[in-house]
């Protein structure tokens, strides 16, 4: 670590240096001035360029490429710098293109990064124009002294035009660096500030990622870390803010400088007087540096502490692609070089949380989404008070104002912290960002409630005082066998995703088994033997205790992603499972088990649910109550289906409240029937009895009718060659869809006519 004097990113309103990463660089609006630079020999003169002509005042010299050839014949020779008299010299460098502006380049090196560089490589002269609040030194003409630097630029074109040395002024889009807080247009500054001298803690970061010691997920991420580890430059660790870690740096009245933990050290290790005056430096430390040790600072280092040997190098860093360089890599050297090992082996990135119009979120923006205010709520004045509290600019507080009022009119509703837990974690897609809209969150509110209701269910049905787990083992009903199948197939999804790091695809997994699977059949199916009086007991038993040691899985297997609902539901399901424990997270996490793999059994349960949705859709589209009893008759010529329907017959009849289920060989069945076909079986809904034919007709000839315009209106569309030529390509092809779907509708009502007309 050491102090030197170099740009750095300026805040000329906070008035402290800033990091990259709080620099906001956005186009907006310029000018390009073309100004003259007079020859000090002879009448000529060279144009340069400038998006900032207030920056001339510190000029050091002009540049051009080496390969143009306009300007070759000039290097060498001296300008004298308007309104200064200053004589500077004509240099070529390889970085100037020659296709922007002239291609005649002013070097600043005082106030702009590329010029720093490029007069260190010719050893050009530093001048700082500036002072901390952005007003212009003493370096400069007396007319121009004090004066704030767009003041300035004003002031300085109009006498440069008066001197007639402006060629021409264009509208120009410039790349505006901005502060995340303040706002302001930042400025390079060229200041005293600590540096650390990063070589030798760049090259052994970089090793330990090439040697596999640590393992980006998704691998590509390397090649940005190399990337950026391969051009570090030293890094300006030192804040003029009145947080974070004093540099403890002390300095004595002729500016001597003594580093040690604190004042009374000072004197100890450099022999210092009690009567010599010490002074702490102002500055703090950058929270990236901070940051940097955390791995093991955090765990009683330099000490050897058993929670140091315990939990250090930890397994996952879990973070965003946008700190890869400003925490992780420093992470990475800082740990190596204190502890001579790698702080964790392996860095997950995720992607960022974007807007639902895919912006950054951001404070500048207004555009952020507390998670606290998802989770309780907020009203639309408190979101708007949130959002433009550190804004200084009017405008901006009023444009946030009224994007705010037209994207949450209501404010936002209260989520809880679950359903937005499992949100984010179903759309963590690897490395991807998340467009994300609140109406996502609605979703998977509904799923914590659909987990809470079933949970209420399971446990208003059980009269067991102790679940006996090791009966659990005999399960003489077919969908109790399914149900252990299929939680043991979601086990294996969930923890392959969770090894290869794809929460989404482990949100997934245990959405569609909770929802689709227990939920939606499982208990459905339980119920045709709970409300069954007459049930064998011991089978009533054993659907209990499966229906809550099922019920306790899914708790343990949800918990890391939905803790709070599954830890409350837990704590009264443990009990009635032989489950001992204060809370959820210290139970093993459960795992596959060859015992319950029973592929016969997700067969059986495959073909009821194929037949059941068959029947559903009959009486949907014959417009019949779901709840309403009818007669259903199985078609078909396999031997598998007659042998399924004679073990599932009395679950199916239950499930859909039928009169009567039947399998039949033949093929000669006459009477008029509504009919699906599933897999070489033809489900038929006897329809005397349940239909009045005629009112029947003439509705299904009112939908054809209605359907009919559809259709012309459509065709006539489809075939006007103006729409087709002008209208989007997307546009067409929805329209084309929609023309096979209402053709396809009108088959169908066609079909279902001729069936009526029978009966």
């Amino acid at each position: 670590i050491y102090r030197g004097k170099r740009l750095v990113n300026w805040d000329t309103s906070l008035q402290t240096a800033i990091s990259d990463l709080e620099v906001v660089s956005e186009p907006e609006e310029g000018h390009l001035w073309y100004l003259r630079y007079p020859l000090v020999e002879g009448d000529q003169s060279i144009i340069v360029a400038t998006t900032r002509p207030e920056t001339m005042l510190g000029d050091v010299a002009v540049a051009v490429n080496p390969n143009d050839k306009r300007y070759s014949h000039h290097v060498g020779k001296n300008i004298r710098l308007p309104l200064t008299g200053r004589v500077i010299p004509i240099i070529s460098d390889t970085f100037v293109d020659k296709d922007f502006g002239t291609g005649c380049v002013k070097i600043t090196p005082g106030h702009d990064f590329n010029d720093f560089s490029m007069g260190q490589r010719h050893s050009l002269e530093i001048i700082n124009i500036l002072c901390p609040d952005g007003t212009l030194n003493t370096s400069v003409p007396k007319a121009y002294q004090g004066l704030d630097r767009f003041i300035a630029r004003k002031k300085i074109y109009e006498d440069l035009n008066d001197l007639n040395l402006v060629e021409k002024v264009e509208p120009h889009i410039v790349k505006t660096p901005r502060g995340d807080r303040s706002g302001v247009v930042i400025e390079p500054y060229l200041t005293d500030q600590w540096f650390v001298s990063v070589k030798s803690l760049s090259e052994p970061a970089i090793k330990a990622v090439e040697s596999g010691k640590i393992n980006f997920v998704p691998k590509q991420w390397e090649n940005t870390y190399f990337a950026w580890m391969n051009e570090l430059k030293d890094w300006c660790i030192s804040r003029q803010l009145w947080w974070g870690h004093r540099i403890p740096a002390f300095y004595d009245d002729q500016g001597n400088i003594y580093v040690a933990r604190d004042i009374n050290e000072a004197r100890e290790k450099y022999n210092l007087l009690p009567s010599k005056t010490l002074v702490q430096d102002e500055d703090v430390l950058d929270t990236w540096f901070s940051s940097a040790l955390w791995t093991f600072s955090t765990l009683g280092w330099p000490a050897t502490t058993k929670d140091l040997t315990r939990y250090h190098p930890s397994s996952v860093l879990i973070t965003g692609f946008d700190i890869i360089f400003f925490w992780v890599a420093r992470m990475i050297m800082m740990t190596l070089k204190f502890t001579e090992n790698v702080p964790f082996k392996t860095v997950y990135v995720h992607g960022l949380v974007r807007d639902s119009e895919g912006q950054k979120m951001s404070k500048s923006k207004g555009n952020v989404l507390d998670p606290i205010d998802l989770i309780d709520g907020c009203s639309l004045e408190k979101l708007i008070e949130k959002r433009t509290a550190n804004l200084l600019q009017p405008e901006k507080r009023a444009s946030i104002t009224k994007a705010t009022s037209k994207a949450y009119p209501e404010g936002l509703a209260s989520y809880g912290t679950d359903a937005l837990r499992f949100t984010f974690c179903s759309l963590a897609s690897t490395g991807r960002d998340i467009n994300f809209d609140v109406g996502r969150i609605e979703g998977y509110r509904n799923f914590c409630n659909k987990l809470w209701n079933a949970s209420r269910f399971v446990l208003l049905n059980n009269n067991l005082s102790r679940v006996n787990t090791k009966a659990i083992v005999h399960r003489p009903l077919i969908f109790n066998q399914w149900i252990w199948h299929e939680l043991n197939q979601t086990l294996e999804k969930v923890h392959k995703s969770l090894s290869d790091y794809r929460f989404d695809l482990f949100a997934q997994a245990i959405y569609e088994f909770i929802w689709n699977e227990y939920c939606d059949w499982y208990l459905e199916l339980a119920k045709t033997v709970l409300n069954d009086e007459g049930i064998d007991t011991e089978i009533k038993r054993n659907t209990q205790m499966t229906l809550m040691l099922v019920l306790e899985n899914i708790l343990r297997m949800t918990h890391p992603i939905m803790p709070f609902i599954t830890e409350e539901i837990w704590q009264k399901v443990a009990p009635n499972c032989g489950v001992s424990g204060e809370t959820i997270s210290q139970t093993p996490y459960p795992v596959f088990k060859n015992e319950f793999q029973n592929k016969n059994a997700s067969d059986d349960i495959t073909w009821l649910k194929l037949v059941v949705n068959g029947i559903r859709k009959i009486k949907s589209e014959t417009g019949i109550p779901p709840k309403q009893k009818v007669d259903i008759i199985l078609k078909g010529d396999r031997d598998c289906d007659r042998d399924r329907l004679s073990r599932l017959k009395d679950f199916i009849k239950k499930i859909e409240r039928l009169n009567s289920l039947q399998f039949l060989r033949k093929r000669d069945y006459s009477a008029p029937c509504s009919v699906h076909v599933i897999d070489n079986i033809e489900i038929m809904m006897p329809l005397e009895g349940l239909i009045n034919s005629e009112i029947e007709i003439s509705r299904q000839k009112r939908r054809l009718e209605k359907l009919q315009n559809n259709l012309n209106y459509l065709s006539l569309k489809l075939n006007n060659k103006n729409f087709i030529t002008k209208a989007p390509g997307e546009l067409i092809i929805r329209e084309r869809e929609r023309m096979s779907e209402v053709k396809r509708q009108i088959e169908k009502i066609n079909q279902w006519i001729t069936l009526l007309s029978k009966n």
